[in-house]
């Protein structure tokens, strides 16, 4: 696997059919998903391209919140290939979302610290910077099995 994917004529072209299934519509639309990742062709797959992405996919279904398999999902899926980090911030939501019972991220939460670091490797600070997160949502405390305790064991496995 490359150290980092760029935003390819196939990357958008499977952005644009999973567009496709949302629209139902045969041409993309106007600053849509597909759109938004043009604007990035041939660049790194980033946070922003993600964001992007997911701002397009707003625009077609008026949801706050990404559809299950949708443009923004592939697109973080292409980002998640470029570092694992990417990969433990679902599980670093997820253990949020537990915690605060929103599925929204906590500006300045743990989510938020672990989107800070994307394509990043893995480091004290990161983790430093999630418990900090952490702490913001439960007012100063760690908790077993939250964030911070989720992104160390992701960690401990993808060194295994």
């Amino acid at each position: 696997m490359a150290s980092s994917r760029t935003l390819n004529s196939q990357s958008i072209s499977e952005i644009t059919a999973k567009e496709k299934e949302l629209t139902g519509q045969d041409r993309p639309v106007a600053g849509g998903p597909a759109a938004q990742a043009q604007k990035h062709a041939n660049q790194p797959v980033s946070s922003d391209v993600v964001s992007d992405v997911a701002q397009g996919e707003k625009k077609v279904t008026g949801r706050d919140v990404p559809v299950s398999g949708g443009p923004a999902a592939l697109a973080q899926s292409i980002a998640s290939s470029v570092s694992p980090y990417n990969q433990f911030r679902p599980a670093i939501h997820g253990a949020e979302t537990e915690l605060t019972g929103q599925d929204q991220p906590v500006k300045g939460g743990p989510t938020a610290q672990a989107q800070s670091h994307a394509n990043e490797p893995i480091n004290s600070q990161n983790l430093h910077d999630i418990t900090e997160g952490e702490k913001k949502v439960t007012g100063g405390q760690r908790v077993k099995g939250g964030p911070t305790a989720t992104a160390q064991s992701e960690l401990g496995k993808s060194r295994s």
